[in-house]
């Protein structure tokens, strides 16, 4: 399977693609920005984007949905909960001073125990609320398993709860009963920054103590 984790955007998203190099097709997890060059590393690798998945949509996550949309007609999905905050993108884009996006399209929602899937890759559905009331981590099982948590769980952080629908008490919440189940060598690949594992997150962190 290739794994490939990349920033784009002035925000630093990390953008990630999952492709099976068998079938050809892939999963975009997170096309913040950048789509020409999310494009360009699907050619260079020989996939096809079956799939786009945001695990939450403020915009520095979702912001590359439209022209990824218009190049390759590649569906999306979220969990509705944000469906508020992908209609506000340009309220979004305001405070942070960036331009507009033009909004791409919502083709189906996902739910907690969902598994989001093309030919050759399965991922299963976390709903981890918090951050904004429809974050959402992916867990792709295998011999070590990986969560991309978004901007739920950073190496010795958490997401930001000032914002839009975010609460303190759910971002925790989440990550105590659902991301803090998984076993201590468990990657985490989070929505800006390095990697982690949920066993570092588990000794380290300050915000679980």
């Amino acid at each position: 399977m290739i794994i490939e984790t990349f920033p784009v955007g002035l925000l630093s998203c990390n953008c990630t693609i999952l492709g099976d190099e068998t079938t050809g097709e892939a999963i975009v997890i997170d096309p913040g920005d950048d789509p020409g060059a999310i494009l360009e590393r699907l050619e260079k690798r020989g996939l096809k984007a079956k799939q786009i998945v945001c695990t939450h949509t403020h915009i520095d996550h979702v912001g590359g949905i439209y022209d990824l949309q218009q190049r390759s007609g590649t569906p999306a999905s979220i969990h509705k909960a944000d469906l508020f905050l992908f209609e506000k993108l340009d309220v979004q884009a305001q405070w942070i001073g960036l331009p507009v996006p033009k909004r791409g399209l919502i083709d189906s929602f996902v739910n907690d125990g969902d598994a989001v899937a093309c030919r050759g890759i399965e991922m299963g559905v976390l709903h981890t609320p918090g951050h904004t009331p429809g974050s959402a981590t992916f867990h792709l099982a295998g011999d070590r398993n990986i969560l991309f948590t978004g901007d739920t769980l950073f190496m010795q952080s958490i997401g930001r709860t000032d914002l839009w629908g975010g609460s303190r008490q759910d971002i925790i919440t989440s990550i105590q009963k659902k991301l803090m189940t998984f076993d201590d060598d468990t990657l985490v690949i989070a929505g800006h920054g390095q990697s982690t594992t949920i066993g570092h997150e588990r000794r380290y962190n300050p915000f679980l103590k």
